[in-house]
């Protein structure tokens, strides 16, 4: 079947061949013009990222080419590329504010979480502002004089701008749009755009190139009006393009920043600007509320929905947030990483955490941020999900990985943990679960500390640890006979010796203190007692196949594997995998059910749609309703129990 004329980018399916149709002497001076713009770091590990921006490669050489005929004037060419760089800025700077669910969240007009399908749909948002940035590039050098002759204001402009917008571009686009919800049209065309079903400020330039020209027409027009007129300037070109861009972002934010009170007493705003609450009842009913920024036209071409202030009264309020269910409790790994969260750069937390180069930019930044968080913040909320109609969240404590190891520190970090459950008891929270550091023994007792002071708590405290064990366990071949577990006297290596001594499989326990293996060794049953074997050396293990690693290996250590071993882990870091003739294990995790919603953002290195054990272990708790505390050492009795659980709710080993 032919597609629609228009209804794909041109650019789409040229790949590597995109270059071929630029001046190749151009491709530097495009790698400078990406490297300043925020666009690229938002996008990083994106296929072809580069080459499509090759695009603009002549754009870049025009500007040069002006810079260096005008001396040190900036041509119009200059113009477009930093206004390029500006207008991706604005969608970025709207995408971290409408995501800043600790600021956000009881604001949000629709509550679905943006989901990975919606995020790689819309990965080539931009698509728009190199299309315009080519259009606009033809008209400037065809029919605008040069900008060292306009002036860099005229207030002429600004008016007759303001004037032919709201003569010419609103009427027109609410015809046009009202247009592209005709049978033919929608299916063809606009049904990809309201594919997207919660509004963010990407969503608002997606859509195909027919859709994207006629939005084109409509911006260029009160600057063609300006500037045939006469009063056309440099910085009407900056401030109309701009403000058009945060007005699209401001409808399509999906937060409802405007007060009430605000069109409770001036009656007469409602016609003259829409907010992110009308224009969310658009992309859902698609039969109303057609405008571009003024309901004024929605008014006049009776679309306007009645339900519209009501609405947005009832959301500005507030009171949209919901209770979850169930909290993971994280802390930050470093400051790196700190980048890897939905509201900064979507494109890279919708991935895998990997220390990408590109990061480093912004290190400074992220490190003033660390500095922040330790003398101001307390926990926030960083994202959520939806399981079987149960609100999930994620919330963080405002502490870095190496701040946990500082002696003065522990007490404060403690304070904030603390401070956490007893919300999340306020609120009613039924489950909050504890991840890595913030469960550490030595800093509370794997949460007992919390527990023991508070125990008319509500809210079930979880370390997860339970289901770790058990994942951990069951990657284990059937048929081994023998093991050797490092970290061994941790609460990770006492249940799972525990756990396989009863098993018959005989644990090598590897650690220097008799003391502590000893007291494990008793906790055993007298007939299994002796398949736990404390070894202090790691070549006891040079012909032991299957390695349970709970602490750091470094190549000497690894070295002592013989060939063809398996590596466990559930050591964090992981170790770095030295040998090529052995195998090594990811961190003990899960996948989420396949009906979770709402999931757009991985869990630090997990892949899509996976979460560390220690989190599966929190949702299977809540979702089993089991009211008793899991802190402290963990219930050997109760690894299979959890297991089992975890597999009945649909949740698999990843």
């Amino acid at each position: 079947m032919v597609a629609a004329p228009l209804s794909s980018w041109p650019w789409f399916n040229l790949g590597l061949y995109k270059a071929c149709t630029q001046s190749s002497s151009s491709f530097p001076l495009c790698i400078i013009f990406l490297m300043s713009s925020c666009d690229l770091i938002n996008r990083l590990g994106r296929e072809n990222l580069i080459v499509q921006y090759l695009l603009c490669a002549p754009l870049v050489a025009k500007a040069v080419s002006e810079w260096k005929s005008q001396g040190e004037g900036a041509g119009w060419s200059l113009h477009l590329l930093i206004l390029f760089s500006l207008r991706s800025l604005v969608f970025q700077l709207w995408h971290s504010f409408s995501n800043m669910l600790y600021y956000t969240r009881r604001r949000r007009v629709i509550p679905h979480g943006l989901d990975f399908h919606q995020i790689d749909r819309e990965w080539d948002w931009d698509n728009f502002l190199i299309l315009q940035a080519l259009v606009a590039s033809m008209a400037v050098w065809q029919v605008v004089p040069g900008s060292d002759g306009v002036p860099v204001v005229q207030s002429k402009g600004w008016l007759i701008a303001l004037l032919v917008h709201v003569l010419v571009s609103e009427p027109v686009f609410y015809l046009v749009h009202r247009s592209f919800h005709g049978d033919y049209l929608f299916s063809h065309y606009h049904s990809i755009h309201h594919s997207s079903l919660v509004p963010q400020p990407m969503t608002a330039t997606f859509g195909t190139p027919l859709e994207n020209l006629a939005m084109t027409a409509v911006m260029a027009a009160p600057l063609l009006g300006a500037f045939a007129a006469g009063h056309g300037s440099v910085g009407l070109v900056y401030s109309y393009v701009l403000a058009f861009d945060f007005l699209r972002c401001l409808g399509y934010s999906n937060v409802e920043i405007f007060p009430s009170q605000l069109f409770h007493s001036l009656p007469f705003l409602r016609y003259l600007i829409y907010t992110p609450t009308y224009l969310s009842i658009h992309h859902t009913e698609k039969d109303c509320n057609f405008c571009l920024f003024m309901p004024l036209f929605d008014f006049l071409g009776n679309t306007m929905n009645n339900k519209s202030w009501d609405l947005q009264k009832e959301i500005s309020s507030g009171k949209n947030g919901g209770v979850p269910d169930f909290v993971f409790l994280v802390h930050v790994v470093d400051v790196i990483s700190s980048m890897h969260v939905p509201f900064v750069f979507r494109s890279v937390s919708s991935k895998p955490f990997v220390a990408n180069p590109f990061l480093l930019v912004l290190w400074p930044c992220a490190f003033s941020t660390m500095l922040l968080m330790w003398v101001l913040s307390k926990t926030f909320s960083l994202s959520f999900y939806h399981l079987r109609g149960r609100l999930h969240q994620t919330w963080v404590v405002p502490r870095y990985g190496f701040q946990y190891f500082l002696p003065f520190a522990r007490q404060g970090i403690n304070e904030q943990i603390e401070m956490a459950i007893l919300r999340a008891d306020k609120l009613g929270i039924r489950v909050l679960s504890l991840a890595a550091l913030n469960k550490n023994e030595s800093l509370n007792g794997g949460g007992t500390l919390f527990v023991n002071k508070h125990p008319d708590l509500k809210v079930r405290v979880v370390h997860g640890n339970t289901l770790t064990a058990a994942v951990i366990l069951n990657e284990l071949p059937r048929n081994v006979k023998e093991v050797i577990l490092t970290g061994a006297t941790s609460k990770l290596g006492r249940a799972i010796a525990l756990y396989l001594c009863r098993k018959n499989i005989r644990v090598m326990m590897l650690t220097l203190s008799t003391e502590r293996f000893l007291k494990i060794q008793k906790e055993a049953p007298t007939e299994y007692q002796h398949y736990l074997v404390q070894v202090t050396k790691y070549r006891a293990a040079k012909n032991c196949k299957t390695w349970i690693v709970g602490k750091w290996l470094s190549l000497r250590d690894q070295q002592w594997a013989p060939a063809g071993t398996h590596f466990h882990q559930f050591v964090v870091p992981p170790i770095i995998g030295f040998r090529r003739d052995c195998t090594y294990g990811n961190l003990a995790a899960m996948r989420l059910p396949k009906d979770v919603k709402g999931l757009g953002s991985c869990e630090y290195t997990m892949e899509r749609g996976v979460v560390h054990a220690c989190h599966a272990g929190g949702v299977v708790h809540s979702l089993e309703g089991w009211t008793h505390h899991e802190v402290g050492a963990i219930d050997v009795e109760r690894i299979d129990v959890v297991w089992r659980a975890a597999l009945k709710h649909g949740l698999t080993p990843a």
